[in-house]
């Protein structure tokens, strides 16, 4: 009796301590249609091994790489599975020359499309469909799906230069770290955010300068307005500010940010509040302080709202006094007419 206690002591002890990782694939491999799921990923990467389609072999050997059941329900899956994870690098660069060659060097297509995915009325998946690789995929894509970031990074900095001027594809480029991992630590099991060396922002930096200093050259033409007339100043700030904005979107991806942007514009303020005729231009400076959003550009600012409420006063009251004077004249007259016409009464009645 003594030893079935001690035995079933032991037993209870081991069910109690077994670690979660000694059941994974239980867990992970236990779904009803897994075992048939897994099947078919091997059979479809065994098959695609035989054709002569490199596209399609990368995308059933991607299926496959990190499919963990893939062991456990077909005898080819530990061997298929280090065949992919050997070959997925070369054949994601192989697709990528042959995209670049084409000039397809990026583009929002993922490198598969998914063909015959259904579902029923109520929204549940019937079907999860095949995946198909995509012909319009770009050679970042193919890149960027087999994990060579340092080869992404080259294609997208190729692809930056081709469309130098274009701010929103320069963004893309500016962020491509995000979503990007580093591989699993074995050891902690964590995944790091991947970071780009500082050499590839650097090289963009290059363009966002480029196309800033341009923006800055051509805003000085626009500025040579400013000395013109009432309305010249008015175009000319104008085409001024659209530069000046636009030279600061590229700036804000510098070290030191849109700062010369923003003086410049302050200084253009200053140009007009110097004219001879401040009253009918001051709004144009208005712009171009609150664009600069320094202390003393608001302080100049400021300036200009109390001397714009004082000078609408002003001019209230003006119109005020017109207004009386009017009223009087006009009092004055009707009290000329009635004298005039009571006369005229009292004449023809005989008085």
């Amino acid at each position: 009796m003594t030893q079935f206690r001690i035995l079933w002591s032991a037993l209870l002890i081991l069910a109690l301590t077994v670690s979660p990782q000694a059941v994974r694939a239980d867990d992970e491999c236990m779904a009803a249609d897994e075992e048939q799921r897994t099947k078919a990923d091997v059979a479809a990467a065994l098959k695609a091994e035989k054709s002569a389609k490199q596209a399609e072999l990368f995308i059933a050997y991607q299926s496959i790489a990190d499919h963990y059941c893939a062991h456990l329900f077909d005898k080819n899956g530990k061997d298929l599975q280090a065949r992919a994870k050997a070959n997925l690098p070369k054949l994601g660069r192989d697709l990528a020359k042959a995209a670049e060659a084409k000039g397809l060097l990026y583009s929002n297509e993922p490198v598969y499309t998914i063909v015959g995915a259904k579902k029923d009325k109520n929204g549940n998946t019937i079907s999860e469909g095949t995946r198909r690789a995509n012909e319009r995929a770009s050679a970042f894509a193919w890149l960027e799906t087999s994990g060579d970031h340092n080869e992404a990074n080259r294609v997208m900095l190729k692809a930056a230069h081709a469309k130098s001027d274009n701010l929103e594809f320069f963004k893309t480029a500016w962020d491509v770290d995000n979503g990007r991992y580093e591989q699993v630590d074995r050891k902690t099991g964590e995944r790091k955010p991947y970071a780009s060396p500082a050499a590839y922002r650097q090289e963009l930096q290059k363009i966002a300068s480029a196309n800033a200093d341009r923006l800055m050259k051509a805003e000085e033409k626009d500025a040579a307005g400013l000395s013109g007339s009432a309305m010249d100043v008015g175009m000319a700030s104008g085409r001024s500010m659209e530069k000046l904005k636009a030279a600061s979107d590229w700036m804000k991806f510098l070290p030191n940010g849109d700062k010369p942007a923003r003086a410049r514009a302050e200084q253009r303020g200053d140009t007009i509040m110097k004219r001879s005729d401040p009253t009918f231009t001051q709004m144009n400076a208005k712009a171009y302080y609150e664009f600069a959003g320094s202390s003393k550009a608001k302080e100049k600012l400021a300036q200009l709202e109390k001397k714009s409420e004082e000078s609408a006063r002003a001019m209230e009251k003006s119109a005020e006094k017109v207004k009386g004077a009017v009223t009087i004249e006009k009092s004055e007259a009707d009290q000329k007419k009635f004298k005039k016409g009571k006369a005229d009464l009292e004449k023809e009645l005989g008085f």
